[in-house]
């Protein structure tokens, strides 16, 4: 029986306050893959009316999140997962609803692996914002953290 992926998307899109909070809506949970929208609301507007680049980040980094619990939601019980740093670069002004694709490209049995043998992996997560009209507005690179939880 594999994961409900469903489930993951609606438990993940409660479970964090800070994107309740900020209206971040979690759109998919996939193997790898994590769709996030951030909402064209004045609270996540700055000086200029666009959209604010800590809403921008947020989304970023909860479509990581939701990346990584599509990839590994089945072993989660045995692993502590957390973003260890993360980049972003704006490409252009934010305008309207924003949507954060990540992905999660490595081989997920070859990080379970080693979390197997060293107690730890770390790998990045690429995340491309776009507006929509598709423009890519931002891009972004979560590195992630997850080491063995103590038994």
């Amino acid at each position: 029986m594999g994961l409900d992926f469903d489930a993951v998307r609606a438990g993940l899109a409660s479970a964090i306050p800070f994107n309740a909070h900020n209206g971040l809506e979690l759109i998919e949970v996939a193997p790898g893959r994590g769709v996030v929208v951030a909402p064209d609301a004045d609270h996540g507007k700055n000086h200029i009316g666009s959209q604010h680049a800590a809403a921008l980040f947020g989304a970023g980094e909860f479509a990581s999140g939701a990346a990584f619990l599509g990839a590994f939601g089945e072993h989660l019980a045995g692993l502590i997962p957390l973003a260890q740093s993360a980049e972003i670069a704006y490409r252009k002004v934010a305008n309207g609803p924003i949507t954060a694709t990540a992905t999660l490209d490595a081989d997920v049995s070859e990080l379970l692996a080693q979390v197997e043998a060293d107690g730890r992996t770390r790998f990045p997560v690429a995340v491309v914002l776009r507006d929509g009209g598709g423009d890519v507005v931002a891009e972004m690179t979560v590195r992630w953290y997850v080491k063995r939880a103590a038994a």
